[in-house]
């Protein structure tokens, strides 16, 4: 058969033409459309974008400032996105990125460092992948679940110090440290054989560089409670750990500035291996040739020693917020430690100038006991205290006020807690004041109890945190339940925190307008009174921040499923509403007082509608 060859072919290619590409245009746009409103596109996006508007604010203050009045307002139609997930943990003030570029000396960037508002995105802070509701107190002692922080940095380098262990989805911690790697229940029952452990004379201690806290979580055996603190570190999460497992802790660096407690908060001071350069520093001294020292009012200047160029700076600090009386334990360097001979002289010529009476030198720890008067020191004390107050070269008096508050003196426990103390007669009317306000909140707690079921006294509330707590009359009202409370005293309102400790609670000064110094998800129950006083000027009246960034931050330090209740009076309550719809998924008991006895307000999902109170 022949074969046929036709000529190849001579097609020609299509020209588009303009109505060609506006009809390709319009299709384009109706399946895109289609995309966006039918499918589960459309919401990741617009999500998205909403997200990046939020973390996009810092860029432009008056952005950012639109965003929080519209939110305020509730004319924000979209919920406040999570945070990215690699802020899982994040600190506004103890930042290591942007603390890091600070100095070094006197470890100053470990120290707060807080970005101006404009500076942090509105967004809320995600738990990490696996996170599930702590383990209840007091089995969170022993351990935690390891999905709510998995780091396991401290168990690798720490474990065989009987710090903690990873055991399948748990963390353990067999109550170890790295002085006492036998267990805290064998060290503390050591130290019971020097100091008053165990009848109530010791009530508040202050737990310097604790690592993961075991030794504040044993000593509540002994209804001693320690505010345990340490710097975000080489160690990354010890706070959170001791904050997980249900123990009082505090994200805190003694560096350049003074702690946030009033003079001669504690009964108790304890570092164990805290490393705390006691006798360091000369530089910023002028050392004298004798042991003679000038005493100037204000406390402007240090008592200047005969001790070469040793000076006592820490040692000072460490003094100021000893109660008279009180005790002062450090376990490791440089007590009889190797190549540190020069440094335990300089740490006992201090405290011998100091008038410390040394109880006991028990291998590597050393326990010494505070004189309980002005014998050795009369120089003027300073009970209140400004946030970021510079170190001072000076010492605490007793003089002041009369009354009995050295150790051995003030009430044992619980005795203490519902007695006036003596510094609450600085106040006009203090005592009076005082006792009002412990009936007042025995009555609220009650009522918290009884009629709006909160979880207080039951095993879903640990950690509370009173943030105006004023007297601690909230925190004494839950003396008989299984939990801790944070007692915050804002730095504007009244100093009442040296009577907080008087009462042997425990707590902090803080500021409002700026975030707290704790990790994520550290609280279970957060409790405010005022809400909006908080972020006032006292003088003025004018707001120096904002309500939306506080509720933003309280969502930060907020767990998973806590409670916030906040009582205040109908008009902030209705911000506070407006404010909690942009918040998915927390719950809040709003309680407003006796004028709102017709106010109710949805305010969210999982959310509490607001109620009205009688007292």
């Amino acid at each position: 058969m022949g074969h046929l060859n036709l000529p190849a072919s001579k097609r020609i290619p299509r020209q588009w033409r303009l109505l060609d590409l506006v009809s390709a245009a319009f299709f384009g746009i109706v399946i895109l459309f289609f995309l966006l409103v039918f499918t589960p596109l459309g919401d990741s996006m617009a999500a998205s974008g909403r997200q990046a508007l939020l973390l996009s604010t810092n860029a432009d203050p008056k952005q950012r400032h639109r965003l929080v009045a519209l939110i305020e307002q509730g004319q924000h139609q979209h919920p406040i996105q999570a945070c990215p997930a690699d802020a899982v943990d994040h600190m506004p003030c103890e930042d290591p990125r942007r603390n890091s570029q600070l100095s070094r000396e006197m470890n100053f960037y470990r120290e707060r460092h807080c970005p101006p508002p404009e500076e942090t995105p509105l967004c809320l802070i995600p738990p990490p992948d696996g996170y599930r509701i702590p383990v209840p107190w007091p089995e969170s002692l022993e351990k935690i679940w390891h999905s709510n922080m998995p780091h396991n940095k401290i168990a690798e380098r720490k474990g065989h110090q009987g710090w903690m262990k990873l055991e399948g989805p748990h963390f353990i911690f067999p109550g170890g440290g790295t002085m006492f790697p036998d267990g805290a229940i064998e060290y503390i029952e050591k130290l019971g054989q020097y100091i008053p452990i165990s009848d109530g004379v010791l009530r508040t201690a202050l737990d310097m560089g604790c690592g993961v806290a075991s030794f504040g979580g044993y000593l509540l055996a002994k209804n001693i409670i320690a505010m345990s603190f340490a710097p975000r570190d080489s160690h990354k999460s010890q706070i959170q750990f001791a904050l997980e497992r249900g123990i009082p802790a505090f994200s805190l660096m003694l560096g350049t500035r003074r702690l946030p407690f009033p003079a001669f908060s504690f009964d108790l001071v304890h570092c164990s291996r805290c490393l705390i350069p006691f006798t360091a520093y000369s530089e910023l001294f002028s050392p004298l040739a004798s042991r003679d020292f000038t005493i100037f009012s204000h406390c402007y200047l240090l008592l200047l020693l005969k001790l070469g160029f040793a000076d006592a700076t820490y040692f000072l600090e460490v003094d100021r917020v000893l109660r008279p009386g009180g005790y002062l334990v450090i376990s490791g360097p440089p007590v009889q430690w190797a190549n540190q001979d020069k440094e335990w002289a300089d740490l006992q010529g201090v405290a011998r100038a100091l008038c410390y009476e040394l109880i006991a030198v028990d291998g590597n720890t050393a326990v010494w006991k505070k004189p309980a008067g002005d014998s050795c020191l009369p120089n003027q004390n300073e009970y209140g205290l400004e946030l970021y107050v510079k170190l001072k070269k000076c010492m605490s008096s007793t003089s002041s006020v009369k009354g009995e508050f050295a150790v051995g003196m003030i009430p044992k426990w619980p005795a203490r807690l519902t007695k006036p103390p003596a510094r609450v007669t600085v106040m006009r009317n203090g005592v009076d004041v005082f006792e009002a306000d412990t009936r007042r909140w025995a009555r609220r707690v009650a009522y918290y109890k009884d009629s709006l079921h909160l979880k207080l006294g039951t095993s879903a509330v640990r950690n509370i945190m009173d943030m105006n707590a004023f007297f601690g009359g909230f925190a004494g009202a839950l003396k008989s339940d299984p939990v801790w409370v944070m007692n915050v005293v804002p730095s504007r309102k009244p100093s009442t925190l040296s009577i907080i400790y008087d009462r042997g609670l425990i707590g902090v000064y803080h500021d409002w307008c700026e975030p707290f110094s704790t990790y994520p998800r550290s609280y279970d129950f957060i409790h405010v009174t005022s809400i909006e006083s908080l972020i006032k000027h006292s003088s003025t009246g004018k707001n120096r921040c904002n309500l939306v960034d506080l509720l933003v931050e309280m969502d930060r330090i907020l767990r998973p499923e806590g409670t916030v209740v906040i009582r205040d009076s109908p008009e902030v309550i209705d911000k506070i509403g407006r404010i909690a719809h942009n918040m998915e998924k927390k719950k809040l008991s709003i309680l407003g007082d006796r004028r709102c006895s017709n106010a109710s307000s949805e305010v969210g999902e999982g959310q509490t509608a607001n109620q009205c109170l009688t007292d």
